[in-house]
């Protein structure tokens, strides 16, 4: 994952960490879309200078963008990447969309559903209709050359949105959210609601060190932020964790190597390693160590 901790790189700096990724071997970079550059159109730079890695957003929010929009934007960057990309999209959080954005955040979940009844025909090169409250299309058809059916994921942690995320899209992409409550909460209802083999993403803190206390500290002061946002803390609070520190996976290779086979075993198909860099040498030191998973 790139840009979760904030780090202010620049165009280049991103597309040189993606590169070298995909040169150490990795499945996928996952890129946020926070309040920087946009992630949609940085993975189709990315495309262009890659050629085997896969990109996704983590995650692009659904409200500032009409499903049409996000569709042609994440089509043309599918083309633009030999179909290597996969949209992930969110509601965001209340205050970033009512306090920030001045725009609706009422019924979310009503939200999504109508977002996902538009974006999702046209993810699968079908005809776009549908009459809702908060969306009415009709008749839109995408036509992008070299991109084939679009992968969707969905930031879900409540019941209802991952019901969605099962029934709708292709599975979730997860933050947050530590092992007991994956294996308890986040994967029995994805599968409840009808999908017996979903995509789940799981973005989580880590990093390869025998400094754990101090890596802690540096963790729970960088990320403090998402311990507080309300879906985030109610993941939290499942797991019994008082803030993201404690739901990061910090150690030795014997420990990150456990603990990420602790989410292969119960069901994860994709670890999203938001590597910190806590101390000096630290993300470079991790990265090589989950390239030494890859063999």
């Amino acid at each position: 994952m790139i840009g979760a901790d904030g780090t202010n790189a620049t165009l280049d700096d991103v597309i040189n960490i993606a590169k070298n990724a995909e040169a150490k071997g990795l499945d996928n970079v996952w890129l946020a879309n926070i309040f920087g550059f946009d992630a949609i159109s940085t993975l189709a730079l990315i495309g262009r200078e890659t050629k085997t890695i896969g990109l996704g957003t983590a995650v692009t929010p659904t409200y500032p963008r009409h499903p049409t929009a996000i569709a042609q934007q994440a089509l043309t960057t599918a083309a633009a990447s030999n179909n290597r990309f996969t949209l992930g999209i969110g509601l965001s959080h209340q205050i970033v969309i009512e306090t920030m954005l001045g725009m609706s955040y009422d019924k979310p979940a009503k939200h999504m559903r109508e977002y996902l009844s538009v974006l999702m025909p046209l993810a699968r090169g079908e005809q776009a209709n549908f009459q809702g409250e908060h969306y009415r299309v009709q008749g839109v058809d995408l036509t992008v050359p070299g991109a084939d059916r679009l992968p969707v994921v969905v930031a879900a942690l409540g019941p209802v949105m991952l019901k969605l995320a099962a029934q709708m899209a292709d599975g979730t992409n997860t933050w947050m959210v530590g092992p007991k409550t994956m294996d308890s909460h986040i994967l029995p209802s994805l599968r409840d609601a009808g999908n017996a083999d979903p995509t789940v993403v799981a973005g989580l803190p880590i990093v390869l060190t025998t400094n754990v206390d101090q890596a802690r500290a540096t963790i729970a002061e960088t990320l403090t932020i998402y311990g507080q946002l309300p879906s985030y803390r109610a993941m939290l609070d499942r797991e019994g964790a008082a803030g993201p520190a404690d739901i990061a996976i910090v150690g030795d290779e014997n420990t990150l190597r456990g603990e990420i086979k602790r989410f292969e075993d119960m069901g994860v198909t994709d670890f999203n390693a938001a590597i910190m860099p806590t101390e000096d040498g630290a993300q470079e030191r991790t990265l090589e160590f989950l390239a030494s998973m890859k063999g």
